[in-house]
């Protein structure tokens, strides 16, 4: 079951990421050499999410919604920043022990 299993994450440095943190699964770009915590959290969770949904349907979902929310914001960082699954990761980076106790599908509850 997902919610015991720790996902794999290969943590690659890239400096010129124009993000601080980008994940593909199972490929987490980090913009500096030694990421703080709260951002490896905040990754991890976006992995979480795109082994639950797929990464094609993760990714089309991002897309769609981040246009949406564009049109509601006319802003891209507040569309950004509303997307369901940014919404999640942001609202727990800081609990470093959120995985554990992470219901499957999570992110819903952040529509």
């Amino acid at each position: 079951m997902l919610k015991r299993l720790r996902l794999p994450m290969i943590s690659v440095h890239v400096p010129f990421l124009w993000v601080g943190g980008l994940t593909f699964f199972p490929w987490v770009f980090f913009k500096k050499q030694n990421p703080p915590a709260w951002l490896i959290n905040h990754e991890r969770i976006h992995l979480r999410q795109q082994a639950e949904t797929g990464l094609l349907l993760f990714y089309v979902w991002y897309l769609l919604e981040f246009l949406v929310r564009l049109i509601v914001y006319r802003h891209r960082y507040r569309a950004y920043r509303n997307i369901c699954f940014e919404r999640e990761a942001y609202a727990n980076d800081q609990n470093l022990s959120y995985l554990t106790t992470r219901k499957p599908w999570a992110f819903w509850k952040y529509l």
